[in-house]
């Protein structure tokens, strides 16, 4: 494996076993289940608005590793942008996972997810969190 997989692997294993967001969020104004019933990936987003900025985000749910720290990176992502800038990263995730050319570093962790558009059975997994916030904020 080389260096650049390895940290890629270890980024990803930090978010699904460490997650800070990992948590119901009981002041949440906004609550949104994603579900994949082909793999069993389950996840529940809970965001606390504040007029059109999400003032706050967190998940519950089981699945697997990409799925589960997915959401963890789209978090760190969304915590205090408004509606619109979450969407727009939304869309430059969809867009990365299925190889269109976007600016990466706007991802923060969630660019180590590149790889997984070269495993479509694991493709699903990387946009549950992501499709369902877009469901949610639409």
């Amino acid at each position: 494996m080389s260096d650049l997989n390895q940290l890629y692997s270890e980024i990803i294993m930090e978010h699904y076993e460490n997650s800070p967001h990992r948590r119901e969020l009981k002041e949440a104004t906004l609550k949104e289940r994603g579900h994949n019933p082909l793999c069993g990936d389950d996840i529940t987003i809970y965001l606390k608005m504040n007029g059109d900025v999400i003032e706050d985000a967190s998940f519950t749910g089981h699945g697997c590793a990409i799925s589960q720290a997915s959401t963890s990176m789209m978090i760190d992502l969304i915590k205090g942008k408004d509606k619109k800038e979450a969407l727009k990263l939304v869309q430059k995730f969809i867009d990365m996972i299925h190889k269109k050319d976007v600016d990466l570093e706007e991802l923060g962790d969630a660019q180590v997810l590149q790889g997984v558009s070269d495993f479509p059975a694991r493709v699903k997994c990387a946009l549950l969190a992501w499709k369902t916030l877009q469901d949610t904020l639409k």
